[in-house]
């Protein structure tokens, strides 16, 4: 799991999740005020429609009453009515011909005015004239209408609902007499039809009341108690569950007042589709910018995600010059800032590479120099042959020896530097039969190596040295029969060889074993040259095998003798170890 979040735990995704988040934050927001602005913007349209609804509605019940007005008007005016009234006024009783005639009149103008049923003439005294009948006002109304329409001085009053038939309303006014001064001469009173101020094409769901100036219903349907609309001190009315917008309009003209209960839910029923647009929308912008996310944190970090790469091929050695690219500034000069270092430390690497080189072949052709062999060869072809003649045959093979010895030691430069195991130790027979001059019979030696081994490559010089330390500081310092043992294995499971070369010489004390292994790792300085041979070769086993070969390793017992190994790799064809 560590590793997991550790893998993905890039500057790329870094970026990418913060720029999703911050998105999907700022989508929500945004999202949520649109939503709420939409609603509202919604609410507030409808409820300016129901308001415009309603003053339409008022204004329709303005004109039924300016028309109710406008009939009556023209009824108390009328010549007839007047004249008949007058006569009353007078104490003269008006004929039965005359009644006639006056309701044909008023039917006329009853004719020419919508919703007006029937028209009621009354004299001062309270007796009926129209219809002709014998009913007295104050038993046909309440007398406190009449009051109020003494009150009224000839204006329009609304009574209401016709006590004798619900399905009528009743309005009157007074009747001044124009002859006699506008004196009072009596009472109109006409009946309108309840259909005719009924409302229509209403919404199933919606609720209508209309009340007059005294708060009584004119029309409704509203199932419920009305006071709790009059009483409603808020804009919505809560009504078996369901909310409602409640939205009332007052006409300054008649005083009536009329409600408009409208759900809440019905004016914001266009919202979940609203809320489906946002969500999609939302969902769609979120792609969008979750994709040009990627594309984005891709292209800000593709240059650091490149010198990441040519970096971490440093550690395989290469330090590779990363191109510049278009970027910001701050990348840029990163990137310039990385490619100075790659350079300044190929520069040093290579430097010191040489030099570690060049120091090398100096010290392996000092090595070399030390016995200074290239005036000899000629001298010793002349003098083998010459032993050969005089039938010295021992003096004569010493003497190929020590040629076949030093062609083999001095190379031109850069050429046959790396030989097989097997000609090192054709080479090492050669020199120990020479140190077997030196030493005579009490000199001994025994090579082991592996078959399959014989054709591996190494660099020349690299055991002979060993051997060499081992008979000069070794054998040759014992009076007994010494001897040299080379042995040259495989390393189990592994791909390496191990070179070990071993005497039953003196050997070392542990203050002069420090010392010697001191000495060979160059941690201190002999200026008499000796321990030239073991220094030379810890050099050239870090320089031509670096990390994957060991060290010289050095066991020695005081008394027993010496032991000295080390470990390569095993190279059957010469490398360019040089290469890069």
């Amino acid at each position: 799991m560590l590793n997991t979040v550790k893998r993905w735990n890039t500057l790329r995704n870094q970026l990418l999740i913060v720029y999703l988040l911050v998105t999907f934050l700022v989508l929500i927001i945004v999202s949520g005020i649109t939503y709420i602005l939409v609603a509202e913007l919604l609410q507030d349209n409808a409820e300016e429609q129901i308001r415009q609804t309603a003053t339409e509605s008022s204004g329709r019940y303005d004109s039924l009453y300016e028309q109710m007005n406008m009939v009556t008007k023209q009824i108390i005016t009328n010549e007839e009515l007047q004249s008949v009234l007058q006569k009353e006024w007078n104490g003269q009783s008006s004929t039965f011909n005359e009644r006639q005639s006056l309701m044909r009149s008023l039917n006329l103008i009853q004719a020419n005015a919508d919703g007006i049923y029937s028209v009621e003439v009354y004299t001062k005294e309270y007796q009926r004239i129209i219809p002709i009948d014998a009913t007295n006002l104050v038993e046909r109304l309440d007398p406190q209408w009449v009051s109020q329409a003494n009150d009224a001085k000839g204006g329009l009053i609304w009574i209401g609902e016709d006590p004798l038939d619900s399905n009528y309303f009743l309005a009157g006014r007074r009747i001044n007499l124009i002859d006699e001064n506008f004196s009072h001469g009596g009472y109109v009173i006409v009946r309108i039809s309840r259909q005719h101020v009924e409302l229509k094409n209403e919404a199933a769901t919606d609720f209508t009341v209309l009340l007059d100036s005294k708060e009584r219903i004119i029309t409704s349907n509203f199932p419920y108690e009305i006071d709790k609309i009059i009483e409603l001190n808020e804009q919505t009315l809560l009504l078996n569950g369901n909310e409602y917008m409640v939205v009332p309009h007052t006409s300054h003209n008649t005083g009536w007042t009329i409600y408009y209960l409208t759900p809440v839910e019905q004016l914001t029923k266009g919202m979940p589709a609203v809320l489906i647009g946002i969500i999609l929308a939302g969902l769609f912008g979120l792609l969008i910018f979750s994709v040009s996310s990627f594309f984005l944190a891709t292209f800000i970090t593709r240059p650091i995600t490149r010198l990441t790469r040519k970096m971490q091929e440093a550690g395989k050695g290469v330090l590779a010059h990363n191109p510049e690219i278009l970027s910001t500034n701050e990348i840029n000069e990163l990137n310039q800032t990385y490619n100075q270092l790659a350079a300044e430390t190929n520069y040093l690497v290579k430097m010191v590479y040489e030099k570690e080189i060049m120091k090398n072949r100096t010290e392996l052709k000092a090595l070399q120099a030390q016995i200074h062999p290239h005036f000899l060869f000629n001298t010793l072809d002349a003098l083998y042959w010459s032993l050969d003649e005089k039938e010295e045959e021992e003096l004569a093979n010493v003497v190929l020896a020590m040629s076949e010895l030093f062609r083999y030691t001095i190379t031109r430069e850069n050429h046959d530097e790396w030989v097989t195991i097997k000609e090192e130790l054709e080479h090492i027979e050669r020199y120990m039969q020479i140190m077997r001059m030196r030493f005579g019979d009490r000199l001994n030696w025994e090579k082991g190596a592996d078959v399959d081994l014989l054709d591996v490559k190494i660099p020349k010089l690299m055991i002979q040295p060993l051997v060499e330390n081992a008979i000069l500081h070794g054998a040759g310092n014992v009076v007994r029969q010494s001897k040299i043992m080379i042995l040259i294995e495989k390393v189990k499971d592994t791909d390496h060889i191990r070179v070990t070369v071993t005497d039953n010489g003196p050997g070392m004390n542990p203050e002069r074993l420090y010392y010697v292994n001191q000495l060979m790792n160059g941690d201190v300085t002999q200026h008499n040259g000796s321990g030239m041979a073991l220094q030379n070769v810890q050099k050239r086993l870090h320089l031509f095998y670096g990390v994957e070969g060991s060290p010289l390793h050095i066991h020695s017992v005081e008394g027993k003798g010496t032991m000295v190994s080390f470990e390569i790799p095993v190279k059957r064809e010469r490398e360019q170890w040089n290469e890069n």
